[in-house]
């Protein structure tokens, strides 16, 4: 295998490509450019991740659709290949024995230092552009979401929730999380907690 770029680069890198590359090393390409997902999370990424991840588990119990975590490979197409944080398919169609083809009706990523660019620019326009219907963005370091919805006209301008809040997932039906948990913080006083 040729060696990769570390950063955006001017090769055009495809799902054939991806396949020969090594299980021990993780990447992810957008619009054909390889990208290293390294350094590893922080363990408080980690712990976010894994309670959001429980959630959803529980809550979505017995219901079509099914949340995944990382690393598990999504196609999105011939040229875009990612491995997001979570995210919940409601198509089985969709779900292979190797990876999920196609986009996940939600997705959520929890921002590092390393990649949170990525995931506003990106990762946000790739996630429009093939129809994922929500993105999510948890900022592990000011504990706050911030939601996007696909729109017939893109993502919305987004709505922020803030760590003594429900975060609605609405294209879970109304789904709700309660972010004080996800960031172990004490819940707030009960006239305060509040949804969208």
């Amino acid at each position: 295998m040729p060696s990769l770029p570390r950063h955006k680069g001017d090769a055009h890198w495809s799902w054939q490509d991806y396949l020969s590359w090594p299980d021990e090393e993780r990447w992810e390409i957008i619009d054909g450019t390889a990208y290293a997902m390294s350094p590893a999370p922080s363990t408080k990424h980690q712990k976010i991740a894994l309670r959001l991840s429980a959630h959803l588990l529980q809550q979505l119990s017995g219901k079509p659709c099914q949340p995944f975590i990382a690393p598990t490979d999504v196609k999105l197409s011939e040229q875009d290949v990612v491995q997001p944080d979570i995210f919940v398919v409601c198509d089985p169609a969709r779900i292979t024995p190797s990876h999920i083809e196609g986009a996940p009706e939600v997705v959520i990523e929890v921002l590092s230092p390393a990649t949170s660019s990525r995931d506003l620019r990106e990762k946000k326009a790739l996630y429009e552009k093939t129809g994922v219907l929500e993105y999510v963005l948890v900022d592990p370091l000011e504990n706050y979401a911030i939601r996007f919805l696909l729109t017939d006209d893109g993502y919305d301008k987004g709505m922020v929730f803030a760590c003594d809040e429900l975060l609605v997932f609405e294209r879970l039906d109304g789904l709700q999380v309660p972010l004080w948990e996800v960031f172990e913080l004490p819940p707030p006083e009960p006239a305060a907690v509040s949804g969208d």
